[in-house]
């Protein structure tokens, strides 16, 4: 899939930097963080399923390509 939004893969960016967050963390600090996360993780599925049902577009496919679109940049999308 070639026409991904500049939107969805700063949010895959956003969620993928809140996920990393989590490394050593226990206890309270881990449970806000992992609630960071998880906003940040649902706001990305929200916001794919928005634009696979705009696009009709097959949302697996569309997600997939988030997501190798972020993780194979050159860039490391954590920092």
């Amino acid at each position: 899939m070639s026409d991904i939004p500049e939107s969805l893969i700063e949010l895959e960016r956003a969620a993928e930097t809140e996920r990393v967050r989590l490394a050593g963390l226990s206890g309270e600090d881990y449970d806000a963080q992992w609630g960071r996360w998880r906003e940040a993780a649902e706001a990305l599925q929200a916001a794919i399923t928005a634009h696979a049902d705009k696009a009709e577009v097959n949302r697996y496919e569309l997600e997939q390509s988030v997501k190798r679109a972020v993780r194979h940049a050159k860039e490391d999308p954590t920092e």
